[in-house]
């Protein structure tokens, strides 16, 4: 029987009982990963378990906002704790909150500093922590055991996007980070790149012209796309259509495996060719 390509792996994916994460969770689990589901909400993450175990696979649940304090320390000690020392670790989990400039408040630029920036820097701190003593023995050991920070960005990090300042400011200096951090955590042979999404079907994508809003981190956020705004984009993405959970969760699969073992510092763009 062959082994799978993330046979016993430890896997921590934030954001990951809906969408894109759990998506990922899914695909991760059947290579054989071992997933540390993260969530706000108990109902989905525990979804998300019950699906990974009744396939087989192993999954424990994590439920909190990756914006509370403590939560990096946190998260990891209940990854190794279930499974050991981590192996992967995606930072997904995130939200937009959109304005124009002019209508822009100090509330919605902190916010998204929260979740897209800050967040992620304690969770690669967090990791990088906890693994540094197993990657300094295996060096001594003569021994090259890679690990993956993927960090989740969007196009509109790359090219901006009118009303999202905030989002797109917070995105372009994640791809600063992960640049940075290919650069500090090579020598702990950790793999770090950036995966930039552009128009995914999720429920924060929505097609809808009904108005709709979530509550996350206390703030009341907007969701959805209106029909005549997704058919835009449609016409622009050279693909033909915007694309689905498992397709975008397929791009960060690609930075998770062993194939990926001499790839850092990267940012690929999963948007069917999209440009904005």
């Amino acid at each position: 029987m062959m082994s799978k390509n993330l046979q016993n792996k430890v896997a921590l994916i934030t954001g990951s009982g809906r969408g894109i994460g759990k998506a990922l969770a899914l695909k991760l689990a059947s290579e054989g990963a071992k997933i540390v589901i993260n969530d706000l909400d108990e109902a989905p993450a525990q979804e998300a378990v019950s699906e990974i175990k009744a396939a087989g696979g192993e999954a424990i649940a994590f439920v909190g906002s990756v914006t509370a304090e403590g939560f990096a320390e946190n998260y990891i000690a209940a990854a190794i704790e279930a499974f050991g020392t981590p192996d992967i670790l995606v930072n997904n989990a995130g939200y937009t909150w959109d304005s124009l400039l002019h209508k822009a408040e100090d509330e919605q630029f902190d916010a998204m500093y929260d979740i897209h920036l800050k967040a992620p820097f304690q969770l690669n701190r967090a990791f990088t922590k906890a693994v540094t003593p197993a990657a300094k023995n295996e060096a001594e050991a003569g021994i090259e055991v890679f690990r993956k920070i993927i960090n989740i960005s969007s196009i509109a990090g790359e090219y901006g996007n009118i009303g999202q300042v905030n989002y797109s400011s917070m995105k372009s200096a994640l791809n600063g980070m992960t640049k940075t951090l290919s650069k500090e955590l090579g020598r702990l042979k950790i793999n770090v790149n950036c995966v930039a999404f552009g128009v995914v079907e999720t429920r924060l994508t929505q097609v809808t012209d009904v108005k709709k809003t979530i509550v996350v981190d206390g703030n009341e956020v907007g969701v959805g796309i209106p029909e005549k705004v997704s058919a835009g984009f449609a016409r622009m993405i050279p693909l033909g259509r915007s694309g689905t959970a498992e397709e975008a969760a397929n791009g960060i699969y690609l930075f998770c495996t062993p194939e990926s073992n001499y790839i850092s510092g990267q940012t690929v763009v999963v948007g069917g060719g999209l440009r904005m």
